[in-house]
């Protein structure tokens, strides 16, 4: 399972002209899901979406996690992640999750994520979605699980 992490002041995701999800400062993630994942892999995932040190203390390190600032976390499903880009000039989305794999797995995901983190907020998964964000550094990581 992969998560793009993007540090944000501020983010949102639009579906048909409706804001179906957003937070303030915290972390727009893009959730890709491999047909190897598991709810273990989703387990793994969200425990380094909450504890990874991507916020800055106050000397200015980067030190702090999103559980220590009490910021927002927005998932949205993104199945271009787990894409094969190494050969040609079109991708591949052979290494992606089948459909009704990725939706359990992101939908639990999202679980875990409301019973242990107080603002969470989604996309819509497999939906002509429109994301906005302000990247604050900007910082961006891949995490995989």
């Amino acid at each position: 399972m992969k998560g793009l992490i993007q540090r944000v002041s501020a983010a949102r995701v639009d579906v048909a002209g409706e804001t179906v999800g957003a937070i303030d400062r915290g972390l727009l993630v893009l959730v890709g899901v491999e047909p190897q994942d598991t709810l273990a892999s989703a387990d793994k995932l969200l425990h380094k979406l909450l504890n990874y040190r991507v916020f800055s203390d106050a000397d200015g390190k980067m030190n702090l996690s999103l559980s220590d600032v009490g910021g927002g976390l927005l998932l949205v499903s993104q199945f271009t992640l787990a894409a094969d880009t190494k050969s040609g000039l079109r991708p591949s989305f052979s290494s992606a999750a089948p459909p009704a794999l990725g939706a359990q797995l992101f939908d639990y995901l999202v679980s875990q994520a409301q019973g242990k983190h107080p603002q969470v907020a989604t996309g819509r998964f497999g939906a002509d979605m429109q994301v906005s964000l302000v990247n604050d550094g900007p910082v961006t990581f891949l995490l995989e699980s």
